[in-house]
């Protein structure tokens, strides 16, 4: 499995943020062609040292990284990715990785 993790840092307006994230950049997100699990975080995302500065975090799995990558490259995964200015006011990092059992 490729996993695409998306931290969100902490937005300008949260509750803004929030309601554009759910009405709007979901369902997006849901069109990228293979993927197959998508989840994320759910109350305040915190470091063992305290806050984290991250507001949410996104967790979209696909079947391998060529998926992942084809998925990203597609009109619906580039019309996601364009949508990120729209509401993510405290900035974005996006982390792609390949995954093994430990």
């Amino acid at each position: 499995m490729a996993k695409l993790l998306v931290l969100y840092k902490t937005p300008t307006d949260a509750a803004a943020f929030d309601k554009y994230y759910a009405d709007t950049h979901i369902p997006l997100a849901r069109k990228i062609p293979g993927l197959r699990h998508y989840e994320i975080s759910r109350g305040p995302v915190a470091s063992p040292a305290g806050a984290s500065g991250v507001h949410l975090v996104a967790t979209l799995t696909f079947d391998s990284l060529a998926a992942l990558q084809d998925g990203l490259g597609s009109p619906d995964g580039q019309a996601a990715a364009g949508d990120l200015p729209n509401f993510a006011t405290g900035g974005v990092d996006l982390l792609i990785f390949d995954t093994a059992e430990a």
